[in-house]
């Protein structure tokens, strides 16, 4: 998304919600949703085969030692 369709996005949002946004808080809230758009594109570049499915079950591990 471009900076305006992401403001666009967030005053049409707040307003839905019937949320005020503070003008302190507008550029992090912006900012946010720039951040979350970037993460949906790298999410949505990942090709998924038709047959794949979700996991049952995501249990995460501790990332092991540097060097070990």
């Amino acid at each position: 998304m471009t900076p305006r369709q992401i403001e666009a996005y967030v005053d049409a949002a707040a307003a839905a919600l019937d949320l005020k946004l503070r003008p302190d808080h507008r550029a992090g809230v912006l900012r946010y949703f720039a951040l979350a758009g970037e993460f949906a594109e790298v999410v949505e570049a990942v090709p998924l085969d038709p047959h794949a499915e979700p996991a049952v079950h995501f249990s995460p591990v501790v990332p092991p030692e540097p060097g070990a």
